[in-house]
């Protein structure tokens, strides 16, 4: 009996210590095993915010404040304050390093850096999950690889025992060695660097490499400064490639009202983007310092990224096919795709919008160009042969064919009005582009009514040129036989 008692002595004594620790956590507002018991929630939020196809996961959803519109207020967290820390990156990889820290609970980043997260996590009981998608191009669109415009190279193989840079670690790194495995191409095959996109962008301009591969808006954003040429893009892959939000399993697990929240927050952002795509592409230049007629490309109607936070199969299986192109060169160990993957929290969100989810999962449905061509005077029916024109310090036209828009800059041009930049889409690969950065197969039957039809890379445009019994052309040549079209 003394025994018991003296042991029912100790164990009442350890209860009443166990009780003080928790009073004494929850006054200096730390974890006493549930979300709740916080007096402050500390939020990581990890940003590209100058990867274009990351800013409505990032910098929109700061700037807008909607990560502070959707937190939960109520009940449980009544009295809970939230510290939302913000922290950017120019790449997807140093934001997995904060991840397994725990100093960053929500992240962002492209499809190979994404699949390097999830393996690092399950390998270091550090756990992510893939939640939502920001932005994607199923075709590969956004990658791609640049040479100087006066370069002599116009496709891949042309660099062969070349220097060629890309961020090591990054999306458009895991193209590069697909790509290289696609056509049986060693390791060798050039002599590749790992340079940031800054040191790339550098190097290529002062003409110190003669190439460069990189993420989104870089392969763009680079012809459109005027000093590089596009020579693959990663729609030729015909292999998705899109950037998804990865959260801390432990976080999920602890604060789903507060991943929900985000996912709304990035589902509004969104719909901002769509409502007036000029203006938000003026405020992201304004925010990141990215041009907004790049900014356009990539988000405006029928550009290179389609924005939709629903995780589809096909997301699934570009993982595992960037799995397989990492295992072929013992860059990666196993990885439970299946695990990694939960769609709980924008199931909820999209719930809690009053949206079907199951619908959206299935679409792969974008906005596109529409309205009434000012030029031909016909409407625009058919988005791929769409055209724009986005008048300096004015408004963005749009056009039913490259025909109508290029007689449209004539036009505009004459009338002395400057041009931020002319969009068409590529007839071969179906991605938005700089009109005057293209090749154009010009010619066809009619002599006095050429067909005009752009494309990204030179290859192509050689290609349908022979088909229609044309000839290859520059933009200038391409505007003047749009004349009195």
């Amino acid at each position: 009996m003394n025994g018991i008692s003296a042991a029912s002595a100790v164990s009442r004594m350890w209860i009443m210590r166990a009780a003080a620790m928790l009073l004494c956590v929850s006054a200096l507002g730390l974890s006493a095993g549930t979300a709740h018991a916080q007096k402050e929630i500390i939020i990581g939020i990890g940003t590209q915010n100058t990867t274009t196809n990351t800013v409505t996961g990032g910098i929109v959803i700061k700037e807008l404040g909607l990560m502070e519109k959707y937190l939960p207020k109520t009940g449980e967290y009544k009295d809970v304050k939230f510290k939302i820390d913000w922290q950017n990156f120019t790449s997807g990889p140093p934001i997995t390093n904060g991840m397994m820290a725990d100093k960053i609970q929500i992240g962002m980043m492209g499809d190979y850096p994404l699949l390097v997260n999830g393996a690092t996590g399950q390998q270091t009981r550090n756990e992510t999950l893939l939640v939502a998608i920001i932005a994607y191009n199923q075709y590969g669109g956004g990658n791609g690889m640049v040479v100087h415009k006066d370069s002599p190279y116009y496709e891949l193989s042309d660099l062969k025992g070349k220097n060629v840079s890309v961020p090591f670690g990054s999306a458009a790194h895991g193209m590069l060695l697909q790509a290289m495995q696609a056509r049986g191409w060693p390791e060798n095959f050039w002599n590749l660097a790992s340079q940031s996109p800054e040191v790339g962008t550098t190097n290529l301009q002062e003409k110190r490499i003669d190439g460069h591969a990189n993420f989104v808006p870089f392969m763009e954003l680079l012809p459109y400064r005027g000093f590089a040429r596009k020579i693959f893009d990663g729609a030729e892959t015909k292999i998705p490639t899109f950037h998804g939000v990865v959260v801390r399993k432990d976080f999920g697990q602890n604060h789903p009202d507060i991943v929900v929240a985000y996912i709304k927050a990035l589902m509004e952002a969104n719909d901002w983007v769509r409502k007036n795509p000029k203006l938000a592409a003026e405020k992201i230049q304004e925010w990141t310092k990215i041009e907004k007629e790049v900014v356009y490309v990539f988000l405006g109607p029928g550009g290179i990224h389609t924005l939709d936070p629903t995780i589809k199969p096909k997301w699934l299986e570009t993982i595992k096919s960037a799995h397989g192109v990492l295992a072929k060169l013992n860059r990666i160990k196993d990885f439970n795709e299946q695990a990694w993957v939960n769609d709980i929290w924008v199931r909820q969100a999209f719930k809690e919008r009053g949206l079907d989810y199951d619908k959206q999962k299935a679409s792969y449905t974008t906005y596109d160009v529409v309205g009434k061509d000012p030029i031909c005077g016909t409407a625009i029916t058919k988005p791929r042969e769409a055209g724009q024109i986005w008048i300096t310090d004015g408004e963005i036209l749009s056009f039913s064919s490259p025909t109508c828009t290029l007689t449209g800059v004539k036009k505009y041009r004459s009338e002395g009005k400057k041009l931020g930049a002319v969009y068409l889409v590529d007839q071969s690969l179906g991605i938005k582009m700089f009109a005057d950065k293209a090749f154009y197969a010009i010619g066809g039957k009619d002599p006095k009514k050429p067909q005009i039809v752009p494309f990204l890379l030179k290859k192509d445009a050689e290609a349908h040129a022979a088909k229609i019994g044309g000839k290859l052309g520059s933009y200038d040549e391409a505007l003047a036989a749009a004349s009195g079209a």
